[in-house]
């Protein structure tokens, strides 16, 4: 099995909900390498906790300045979990990146990250698909599709799945344990990004959207746990 798991930079953050949290880091780490014992595991990392594109009006810059300091963000994030996973495994970890920085990460080659991943080396994949005006959603269902995952883990921080309404401002929201692509898409439910969804709908890629905080959530949903909500075909 091959999973490839979206790791919001929130989820690096911890609740202070910017910059590196020790803790937070290092527990994303060990549900990591727990799952990468059941599974072969592809990791894509956001930059969230560090500047997204919508902070470009705060700091008064260019749209496209704020989202290549976010794709730099996700390079940061993606070097410290190598660190992190390294600390805990014997296991290979390899950083790939869609902007070229050789120094610290290796290019994002298809085949490459693929042959990594079936010698079973841990693959994170940072700096998005190297271009602005994308969120790191899209990139996660991408690289899902190329490198053939049979599902994405959208690890999100502190959301234990997909609502029929906002959960934080409808107490009587209803959570899914399951539901289609067609039906997020009919009820305008903003799981991901759009574009990254209808990608995902168009090649059949399942989703599994989970709260990154429950211990152990990785490796129970590898062994078939019904944890948070899938989507499907």
């Amino acid at each position: 099995m091959r999973i490839l798991i979206k790791a919001s930079g929130q989820t690096l953050a911890g609740e202070e909900g910017f910059g590196l949290d020790p803790q937070s880091v290092m527990a994303l780490a060990d549900e990591i390498v727990a799952a990468s014992e059941l599974a072969e595991v592809a990791v894509v990392v956001g930059g969230g906790n560090i500047m997204r594109g919508g902070d470009a009006e705060a700091f008064q810059i260019d749209r496209v300045e704020a989202d290549n300091v976010g794709m730099l963000g996700t390079a940061i994030n993606a070097v410290i979990l190598r660190a992190a996973i390294s600390a805990k495994t014997e296991r290979d970890v390899r950083v790939m990146s869609a902007l070229p920085m050789t120094s610290v990460a290796e290019p994002y080659i298809r085949l490459r990250a693929m042959r990594h991943l079936e010698k079973g080396a841990i693959v994170i994949m940072a700096c998005g698909i190297g271009q602005p005006f994308v969120t790191t959603d899209y990139p996660s269902v991408q690289r899902a599709i190329e490198l053939k995952a049979d599902v994405l883990l959208a690890a999100k921080n502190g959301v234990d799945g997909v609502y029929d309404s906002d959960p934080k401002q409808n107490p009587d929201a209803k959570r899914f344990d399951n539901i289609t692509h067609e039906e997020v898409v009919e009820r305008g439910i903003r799981v991901m990004d759009p574009t990254a969804f209808i990608l995902a709908r168009d090649h059949q890629l399942p989703i599994r959207v989970f709260d990154s905080t429950l211990p152990g959530a990785m490796a129970d949903i590898v062994q078939g746990e019904q944890i948070g909500t899938l989507i499907s075909s």
